[in-house]
């Protein structure tokens, strides 16, 4: 068994794609996975399974589908992925502390990055690494004029967007769940 962080996208915004936590936490632990564990309403699951993160994105989807009856775009990472998508944080700790991390569902095209590298906006600063894209905005997120929605359709992947404190959390959440086998 190994500990996975799985990440929703879109789900309790604004009344739109509705899923109680408790209900979720139920819904997962029917479908076969262990030690399921949320964290606030925006779609942070820590759970335990045997199964890829391809296969777990694949299961939490198709339960997500079936039970609440839409569609919703699912990235789980190991606990040992998310450390090191969080060290490899290219800001200073300040900025670190004010920033965000849009995980990416695949690794995009190089090309693709390049293209997007080439997108400025004033006091808002990008740096793609991999399956992650790092963005920090001297005047906030909800100020910014960065649109995750246009990064993924460049990119050509999904993504979803977590804080540093968020991030935070659920480091030292998933290594509470961390079984030793």
């Amino acid at each position: 068994m190994r500990t996975y962080i799985v990440l929703l996208r879109g789900i309790n915004v604004g009344g739109y794609k509705k899923v109680p936590m408790a209900e979720l936490r139920e819904l997962l632990t029917e479908t076969g996975f262990e030690e399921v564990n949320t964290y606030i309403q925006s779609g942070n699951i820590i759970l335990q399974s045997s199964e890829t993160a391809v296969q777990i994105e694949a299961k939490v989807k198709t339960a997500i589908q079936s039970h609440f009856g839409f569609e919703v775009s699912v990235i789980a990472k190991t606990r040992s992925e998310l450390i090191q998508i969080f060290e490899a944080c290219p800001f200073s700790e300040e900025q670190m502390e004010n920033s965000y991390f849009i995980l990416l569902s695949d690794i995009p095209d190089a090309e693709k990055v390049d293209e997007v590298n080439q997108i400025t906006y004033n006091n808002e600063v990008f740096h793609i690494m991999d399956d992650c894209l790092y963005f920090y905005a001297s005047i906030g997120y909800g100020n910014s004029k960065f649109n995750m929605n246009m990064f993924e359709k460049k990119l050509k992947v999904n993504a979803t967007s977590r804080n540093y404190k968020t991030m935070v959390k659920l480091i030292a959440m998933s290594s509470e769940n961390e079984k030793d086998h």
